[in-house]
């Protein structure tokens, strides 16, 4: 996949993910040449997976339609959800807005999102209790 899975001034970008896997139908990319992230937009699926080192989910992207990125799942530290512990992993959720990409505050991932999405999260310790 490349940069972003465009060409940059007619010229092809060079690709900064690989595809490593699939989980329930969804490709597993892998950062390449110092690459962490997943792509911002998407144009061959509607999500993407990136793993940590040890196979444990880290991140999901989901993409529209159009192939904006719509919402992020992840399961690593966030401060601003469990009172500034840089070390313990929360499950949590970023929505993205179209008209205003930079305003994703996360939230801790809801019942609902936790059923639809669950089986994507290879690793990550069951919640049984809201």
């Amino acid at each position: 996949m490349g940069g972003r899975g465009t060409f940059a001034a007619g010229n092809p970008v060079a690709y900064t993910f690989e595809t490593v896997g699939m989980i329930e139908g969804v490709k597993v990319l892998k950062g390449i040449n110092g690459k962490h992230g997943l792509p911002e937009e998407a144009h061959s699926s509607l999500a993407y997976i990136v793993l940590k080192p040890d196979g444990t989910f880290h991140e999901m992207r989901i993409y529209d339609k159009e192939h904006y990125l719509v919402k992020e799942i992840a399961y690593h530290p966030e401060p601003k959800l469990n009172g500034g512990n840089r070390t313990e992993n929360v499950l949590h959720v970023h929505d993205y807005k179209r008209d205003n990409f930079k305003d994703r505050t996360p939230h801790r991932i809801t019942r609902a999102e936790y059923e639809t999405y669950k089986k994507y999260f290879k690793g990550v310790p069951i919640i049984d209790k809201w």
